[in-house]
């Protein structure tokens, strides 16, 4: 009988365990103790047979309500109390935090991300047009920045609307940034930082699956930029619509007083109208004065007063924030609002996990799991989800900030109050939300720019109708979850790798290809088209190796011929644990065991990459 991979487990000694239950070519002797048990996809850990997906359990461990006395009972509400003050002002500053962040990273790279805009010549390849919107959205952290740009940039006729497709595309995309970096701050526990950039990377795969399947059909026929101009056609145009402002007129008299920003000077320098003014705002309105003439005051109660031979002036009022007179210049205060935002981010994200770890107990955590959590009775279960998509949008447009919504969903998963399968359509209607504000916002806009700012917006809207169909409403085709489970169990056996999927997502690969897009296209069809059939080609024999290894050759059958850095993440795993001997970076004694069973040559001669 062969070794079959499927079945191999180390024991809780850290021995090795297999089962030679099916053949494989070269056939060999089993050298390990055999035992009979259930296989499964990889070799895996015995840990007590616990899905690490499951919720956990948050139990009580104090006296019950019956059990206390009146002065206990008092103590426990007045705890409550100042437990529930704490978590909504952490809430509060962490929003406002992100609004700093936001503010900081336009400061950093806002005149950039307006020049990436200005080479038509690189806008016209729909890949580069991607990227360009991941890397503008990364860089001024807000899609609604990043719309207002490509709707200025279509009014002015220097993007055409086909163009501006793929940027937009890249925009849905550079959302979910935010997301992955408030999972982070979970990574210290294994299990928590599983489940949070589990639900963060849901939110990823979700876009780049929505990308993959529409940015080449939308090269070749169009199909959302006609879609949308269908839409147009058919409706009568009511403009002065404005989007609720709730969360800003909560937010704006903290986050005010510290920074304020003319977005505009992001607009005229990708628009071609390019000043050399800052981007922090010194004036913020003007009030005007009327200096009077030959005449007297007019204190006529009953009718008019006659006009006086008076001239008016305009004085213009300074701004009252902390960097309204300061002569440091953007890119210094940039870099202090984005080390003071990201240390009161993580201040606020640790307190908010540590006080629902403390108030999630018992028969109160079951109570929030049952209402999140709960489904219609059969047969109108599936309905659940698409109420939870409705109410992710409603939430959304509540807010008007698709980030702040996501990042507060991704602790309340990590904690275990959320599962990721009722994550995956609440995120999906943050995407719908934040289009239907910027539908709102687009009917605010100028005459001249009304029409483009429609179309831009309904484009954003039926992307996501588009992914929400494709990847939502045939629950057999919901890949988003299975690829982020995997995903999640790979980041919490190596926590490095979630530094590694943020750079290269967001910032390295996107560079690579805009780079390349600056060669022309011939270079990055020359450079990019094989590297990705190389990707599509290793994929392929993965899956035929894990379902049909009888039909490939016989050295593609395992990677074993492969040098163990290429098949394997253990040795990086150990250079990385050198390099960064904290306690976060190590590996748990579960993966220790595990990189004893790939240690194994028998083992190693039938491993999938």
């Amino acid at each position: 009988m062969g070794i079959s991979t499927q079945q191999i487990m180390c024991a809780s000694d850290g021995s090795l365990t297999c089962s030679c239950s099916r053949p494989v070519s070269p056939p060999r002797r089993c050298p390990l103790t055999t035992h009979t048990g259930s296989s499964s996809s990889a070799p895996t850990l015995e840990e007590g047979g616990m899905d690490p997906w499951a919720l956990p359990q948050l139990k009580d461990t104090g006296q019950s309500w019956k059990e206390l006395s009146t002065a206990s009972r008092v103590l426990r509400v007045l705890i409550g109390f100042l437990k529930a003050c704490g978590l909504l002002g952490s809430l509060y500053l962490f929003i406002c935090s992100l609004d700093i962040l936001s503010s900081a990273f336009q400061l950093l790279g806002s005149k950039v991300a307006g020049d990436i805009f200005k080479d038509n010549a690189v806008l016209s390849n729909p890949v580069a047009g991607l990227v360009i919107g991941v890397l503008v959205t990364m860089l001024v952290q807000s899609s609604s920045t990043s719309s207002s740009i490509v709707v200025s940039m279509v009014a002015s006729k220097l993007l055409t609307v086909r163009a501006s497709v793929p940027i937009i595309m890249g925009v849905n995309v550079g959302t979910s940034i935010t997301s992955t970096l408030v999972s982070m701050a979970q990574s210290g526990d294994r299990d928590e930082f599983r489940r949070a950039f589990g639900g963060s990377a849901v939110h990823s795969i979700f876009n780049w699956l929505t990308v993959l399947i529409l940015l080449p059909l939308e090269s070749a026929v169009g199909l959302l930029e006609k879609l949308s101009a269908l839409a147009l056609d058919t409706t009568s145009l009511q403009p002065g619509g404005h989007a609720p402002d709730i969360l800003k007129v909560l937010t704006q008299p903290l986050t005010h007083l510290i920074v304020q920003l003319d977005a505009e000077v992001i607009t005229n320098s990708a628009t071609g109208n390019a000043t050399n003014s800052s981007l922090i705002k010194r004036w913020c309105g003007t009030r005007a004065e009327t200096t009077p003439g030959n005449s007297s005051d007019c204190v006529n109660t009953f009718g008019p007063c006659p006009e006086t031979n008076g001239s008016a002036t305009t004085e213009q009022l300074p701004c009252h924030h902390l960097f309204a007179g300061t002569g440091l210049t953007d890119l210094a205060v940039g870099f202090i609002l984005l080390a003071g935002s990201l240390l009161v981010l993580c201040t606020c994200l640790v307190l908010i996990v540590k006080l629902l770890n403390s108030a999630l107990r018992g028969r109160v955590a079951e109570a929030v799991r049952t209402v999140i959590n709960a489904d219609f009775p059969f047969p109108f279960s599936w309905l659940s989800g698409y109420l939870a998509i409705l109410v992710g949008a409603g939430l959304t447009f509540v807010l008007q900030s698709s980030s702040v919504f996501t990042a507060a969903i991704v602790p309340l998963m990590g904690v275990g109050v959320i599962s990721l399968e009722r994550a995956y359509p609440l995120l999906l209607g943050s995407n719908l939300g934040t289009t239907t504000t910027a539908l709102l916002a687009a009917l605010a806009s100028p005459a001249n720019m009304l029409l483009s700012a429609l179309q831009v917006a309904l484009i954003h809207f039926f992307f996501n109708v588009a992914g929400i169909l494709m990847w939502y409403m045939v629950p057999i085709l919901r890949l988003p979850i299975p690829l982020a489970k995997r995903f999640g169990d790979l980041t919490a056996r190596y926590r490095w790798v979630a530094v590694v999927y943020l750079l290269l997502s967001f910032l390295l690969l996107p560079l690579a290809t805009f780079g390349l897009s600056l060669a022309g296209n011939t270079v990055l069809a020359a450079v990019g088209g094989p590297l990705v059939a190389l990707v599509l080609l290793v994929i392929l024999i993965n899956i035929l190796q894990r379902r049909r290894p009888a039909w490939l050759p016989r050295p593609l059958r395992s990677w074993a011929w492969l040098p163990l850095w290429l098949r394997s993440l253990e040795p990086w795993d150990r250079l990385v644990s050198r390099c960064c001997p904290c306690r976060t970076c190590r590996s748990s004694p579960a993966t220790a065991k595990e990189a004893h069973c790939y240690e194994n040559p028998e083992i190693l001669a039938s491993q999938q990459l």
